[in-house]
């Protein structure tokens, strides 16, 4: 297999299935998850009108996202087990939810407002970061954002007894280098012991001739 098929295999498997069940959809976490994006989205002066999540998992971001904004909301997950609990939960209508990876996104060109991940593209194989972020900027309209682990300089992290699936770094810098049409809206940090998430850097693009926020 290649190393992209190695990725998706590992979780649309056992650990993937796992990873479901680890997640907490407590209301505390989704209030967390709702503080985030109202701090992502505060810059915008006309918020989303269509909103992509790549990697949804069981759905967080999609329930806070429904919560704070009247965006059409989309998710591709390659997970079944996630699939499922995400198409059950009401955040978006199940036929939103879709079997899929970053690589290969059934999307048209720029048919989504905003493409987003959280905590994915630091499971993305560096060999295959660039092919998934050409599949985002190519569906995305106007906005793209990302929630991630932050390095200075790429670095593998052993992931729960495994090689070869978390690597941390500048995903800002990343998406800036390669994607010259992108411009910096805003960026920052939530803390986990002031928020109760996980350490995320995180960056809001808007592609450059769309429309301004300012």
């Amino acid at each position: 297999m290649t190393r992209e098929n190695d990725q998706v295999a590992f979780w649309r498997g056992e650990f993937g299935d796992d990873y479901a069940d680890r997640n907490d959809a407590s209301a505390d976490a989704l209030a967390s998850r709702t503080a985030m994006w109202r701090r992502m989205l505060d810059p915008l002066v006309e918020p989303p009108r269509s909103i992509l999540e790549v990697g949804a998992n069981i759905g967080l971001n999609m329930r806070a996202l429904a919560a704070i904004t009247r965006a059409d909301l989309h998710a591709v997950e390659p997970g079944a087990k996630a699939r499922e609990i995400l198409s059950s939960c009401g955040a978006l209508p199940a036929e939103h939810v879709v079997d899929g990876t970053a690589a290969a996104l059934p999307f048209d060109d720029a048919s989504i407002d905003m493409v987003f991940t959280s905590g994915v593209l630091i499971h993305i194989a560096p060999d295959d970061l660039l092919p998934a972020c050409r599949e985002m900027h190519r569906v995305s309209g106007r906005y793209i954002a990302c929630a991630e682990y932050f390095n200075p300089v790429p670095v593998e992290i052993e992931y729960r007894g495994h090689t070869g699936f978390l690597w941390k770094r500048d995903f800002g810098g990343f998406w800036m280098d390669n994607f010259p049409d992108l411009e910096l809206v805003d960026y920052g940090f939530f803390w986990k012991r002031a928020t109760g998430l996980d350490d995320l850097t995180w960056w809001l693009f808007r592609k450059a001739g769309t429309d301004s926020d300012a």
